[in-house]
């Protein structure tokens, strides 16, 4: 999946289901190419995941998948820095130490690295890498004042002899105890394809189980229901995980992780684990 820019959504081309396909028919240039894509899927009632970190999920896109309980999920295959990312920054301000300043920069030189070496398309990106600590920071109300969050800076060029193999340089400072700065400096070297392919497999799988999954709220559903088509439980593997509208979105990985695994616990008849382990208290 090539990162393509954001289109201009639009009420009149994107609002509804409706529009949406009307939009189609009348070829608008706001249309993206990964849009298209989602609704042949879901018209063909085919499961859709994004793997870029564009608006391919345009409301009319949802509206339609829902309509036709279709399994969609995204957006940006998580693979390297951002799933680092995810940890080490959920770990630093849970141990109460705070984030101020956090520059990402990254060289590739394979096709996904002249793609972004587009501006318009290097913002999609841009914008998915930088809201991963969003409910990190938001998660600690004793280090940060509302509205405040840290520096922020993403930086990707297109380096052609280092081909696939990608590299990731990071920067975390942080305030501590009495004024003191804490500096972390992390290097990553990695074959870019072979981190993510992996993940498309693990989503596949994922996603195919998801859409044979019933359930039945005790008290509220009269009959077993598939899922929400806005497949939440991805959300492990995506930068900018898609929810349903009013659902919060989580970015800190254990997180995401925990969900995932005790959901399917849920599924085979055992109770979630909670680590307490009272048992040996």
């Amino acid at each position: 999946a090539n990162t393509e820019r954001f289109s201009e959504v639009s009420d009149e081309l994107h609002g509804t289901k409706e529009a949406l396909l009307a939009s189609i028919e009348r070829d608008e240039a706001e249309i993206a190419p990964s849009t298209l894509y989602a609704v042949a899927s879901i018209l063909e009632d085919t499961p859709y995941i994004n793997g870029s970190p564009q608006n391919t999920f345009v409301p009319g896109l949802i509206d339609l998948a829902v309509s036709r309980s279709v399994l969609v999920a995204g957006d940006d295959f998580k693979s390297g820095q951002t799933k680092m990312k995810s940890v080490l920054v959920d770990f630093l301000v849970g141990a109460g130490i705070k984030p101020v300043s956090i520059v990402s920069y990254n060289h590739l030189g394979n096709n996904d690295g002249k793609n972004l070496s587009a501006p318009q398309t290097f913002r999609s990106k841009e914008i998915s890498k930088s809201s991963v600590v969003d409910d990190m920071v938001a998660s600690n109300e004793i280090l940060y004042q509302k509205g405040e969050s840290p520096d922020h800076c993403i930086v990707i060029k297109y380096i052609p002899y280092v081909g696939d193999s990608k590299r990731a340089m990071d920067e975390y400072t942080s305030e501590i105890f009495m004024g003191g700065t804490n500096t972390i400096v992390m290097h990553n070297t990695c074959e870019d394809s072979l981190l993510a392919s992996p993940l498309i497999l693990d989503l596949v799988l994922i996603a195919e189980l998801c859409t044979r999954i019933q359930i039945q709220e005790v008290g509220k559903d009269p009959c077993e229901r598939p899922l929400h088509p806005v497949c939440t439980l991805l959300s492990y593997l995506s930068k900018a995980p898609l929810v349903p509208r009013g659902v919060p979105v989580v970015n800190a990985l254990a997180k995401q992780r925990a969900m995932l695994e005790n959901f399917f616990r849920a599924c085979i008849g055992l109770s979630p684990e909670h680590n307490m382990m009272l048992e040996f208290k």
